[in-house]
């Protein structure tokens, strides 16, 4: 962004206001007209000024969302614009850093050297200007590249409960992706869990060409929100230099959970289980930023955490209609030790038609109707009462299943490739070919 633009999105400096009350979180500032989405400083007794975000106006005061804990706040602290757009600084020296929702390095490594500025918040590409999704991307799983393949610039969603294996299988993405860089967006994860996210699901192989955004649960609501735009900002910037970019955030959920608190303390009303109107409108917003450009790509999976597993609660229904494609990670497999736990029957990817070939489809298919079969008589199976030749296709579905199990599981070690997936595929295509009669076969 050229100096002239930066400037024309700036008001001038002087616009001062006073604190006149606090509400739980917020503040509310008398004689303070900006903007809703500018940056403000609150001038506090004790510590440094306090850093908060107009979130909207209520009784001719604006109300403010702080950056941190308010104490050392009283009543008619001198509250000053800071500005009323926000610009991150973005490099190539981003790469092997983590940084948190503002851009600063956090790793303790010292700040990296930046030359470049992107908006902060920027709006999603033109429709026309999307080229066709065409080629497919790697994820380094094989239950997904052979199953549901996915293409550079897709969107999908990881649907699961807690403890399922989320974050396992974004580290594999990860480490094992094709993509050019990868940046990760942690939002809400307990402090804890971040370091053994990069050390352990990342490590070194994965940290070399990747960016890890982090807002832990303890931060405000206003921070945790804010990580998922970083994140979508620094991949825009891989992204519109040719880069094929692969964007992980987890979790959505919490971005929701976030946005939930921000317009709760607005004022808005509650809706559908609590959510106010603006976390069904903000999350298409952010989803839509990714995708493919004339530039490069943007290949996004969102991780969703579903109440009590439940796949129809409001934010997973909502995000499941926003994306080309969900997989579902299933407790009981994972709870029988089949990892990564991917329910294949219960996910799809919309766009695998367009980017595998018609060969790789057919197998596919095969593999997901044998599945289907073997589901349905899994009962009759388990407890012995299925005979044998009351139906091929059944019967093949038993022999197969270890061949079956064998591409769907996979070690977090194990790297795995798109031809690697399909070249298993077509085995077990040959065999159903071979086995089954044509009128029989699935």
């Amino acid at each position: 962004m050229d100096l002239v633009e930066q400037l024309h999105h700036l008001m001038p400096a002087e616009i001062r206001g006073a604190v006149s009350r606090t509400a739980g979180i917020t503040v509310s500032a008398a004689g303070f007209p900006a903007p809703v989405g500018a940056l403000a400083q609150i001038e506090r007794e004790t510590g440094p000024p306090l850093d908060a975000e107009v979130i909207g106006f209520r009784d001719n005061m604006t109300l403010l969302y702080p950056f941190a804990d308010l104490a050392g706040i009283r009543h008619g602290n001198r509250v000053r614009l800071k500005r009323t757009s926000r610009w991150l600084r973005v490099g190539n020296s981003l790469l092997g850093r983590v940084i948190d929702a503002q851009g600063r390095a956090i790793d303790g490594r010292g700040q990296p050297a930046l030359a470049d500025r992107v908006a902060f918040q920027r709006g999603a590409p033109a429709p026309c200007r999307r080229p066709r999704i065409d080629t497919p991307l790697s994820t380094g799983i094989r239950a997904i590249d052979g199953l549901m393949t996915c293409g550079r610039g897709q969107r999908l969603g990881i649907f699961a409960g807690s403890g399922v294996g989320k974050s396992v299988a974004l580290g594999m993405m990860a480490r094992y992706s094709d993509a050019d860089v990868i940046v990760i967006a942690l939002i809400g994860e307990r402090g804890r869990e971040v370091n053994e996210f990069i050390e352990r699901d990342l490590g070194p192989e994965g940290r070399k060409k990747s960016v890890t955004v982090v807002a832990t649960s303890n931060e405000p609501a206003l921070v945790r929100v804010h990580a998922a735009s970083t994140a979508t900002a620094v991949a825009e910037y891989f992204r519109d230099q040719g880069k094929d970019v692969l964007l992980l955030v987890d979790s959505l959920t919490r971005f929701a959970l976030a946005q939930r608190e921000i317009g709760l303390a607005a004022g808005e009303p509650p809706a559908t289980r609590g959510y106010p109107p603006s976390v069904f409108a903000i999350l298409p917003r952010i989803v839509e930023r990714a995708g493919r450009t004339p530039e490069g790509s943007i290949t996004a999976f969102y991780t969703v955490l579903v109440e009590g597993d439940d796949p129809n609660e409001p934010v997973a229904d909502a995000v499941r209609g926003l994306l080309d494609g969900h997989i579902w990670l299933s407790r009981s497999l994972a709870a029988g030790g089949h990892y990564p736990a991917v329910d294949v029957l219960e996910s799809l990817s919309r766009l695998m038609p367009e980017v595998t070939g018609a060969e790789h489809q057919r197998a596919a298919l095969a593999v997901r109707q044998l599945m289907a079969a073997y589901r349905d008589h899994q009962d009759l199976i388990s407890i012995g009462a299925y005979r044998e030749g009351a139906n091929p296709v059944v019967d093949l579905a038993i022999e197969l299943k270890p061949k079956i199990d064998a591409l769907l599981r996979q070690r977090v070690e194990q790297r795995a490739s798109c031809a690697e997936a399909e070249a298993m595929l077509l085995d077990l295509l040959q065999i159903v070919t071979r086995k089954l009669p044509a009128a029989e076969a699935p």
